[in-house]
């Protein structure tokens, strides 16, 4: 009967989903941006039309002589070229820079953290962000995690769902357990049992 439960326990504690690749990025990830993303729009020898703005929750942003511009989901050489061709009609040969700042970046890329997580929140993916970088930002499990059997549900692989050694990673310094999070990553921490 004792063995029979410790059989049982045992086959309880582990994770029935396959462990996360320790490398997800991909290496020509090219930052998308989100409503709440500050822009610094700058037009050369034009000062009067630079300006700061922040994309609107609708996604869009207004600066002098362009209105209602979708920012959202565009990068911002892709935002710079849009202001460009609308101030050309205006402007004799504008060149335009946009520098993002305050990310946040869509709704899509952002980590989610849910669970027993210190700080459960979302977070501006991050290239080469890891695991470890999430956990940190969160502030750690709590004290009624089970670290070892939470997951990360990967939006770019369809929703598959990958397991995770967060306990190894944080309490026993695992640095094997750590591995690299995808855009739209969100990680689950469960309760523990005991």
């Amino acid at each position: 009967m004792l063995c029979t439960l410790a059989v049982w326990l045992a086959g309880c504690a582990s994770n029935q989903y396959p462990a996360a690749p320790t490398v997800a990025a991909t290496p020509s990830y090219n930052y998308i941006i989100g409503p709440g993303d500050s822009l610094s729009i700058s037009v050369w020898r034009n000062p009067e039309l630079s300006s700061s703005v922040q994309v609107r929750p609708d996604g869009k942003i207004s600066t002098p002589l362009v209105d209602e511009l979708v920012a959202q989901g565009k990068t911002s050489i892709e935002i710079a070229r849009e202001v460009e061709k609308v101030l050309s009609k205006l402007v004799r040969d504008p060149v335009v820079t946009v520098t993002v700042g305050g990310f946040v970046g869509p709704y899509s890329e952002q980590i989610r953290v849910v669970g027993e997580a210190a700080k459960p929140q979302a977070l501006p993916y991050k290239q080469k962000m890891t695991l470890l970088d999430v956990m940190i930002v969160v502030g750690g499990l709590t004290d009624f995690a089970d670290g070892n059997a939470a997951s990360i549900i990967r939006a770019s692989s369809r929703g598959k769902r990958y397991s995770v050694r967060l306990k190894d990673l944080l309490k026993r310094g695992d640095i094997s357990a750590n591995v690299e999070m995808k855009p739209g990553d969100i990680l689950i921490i469960p309760q523990g049992w005991f």
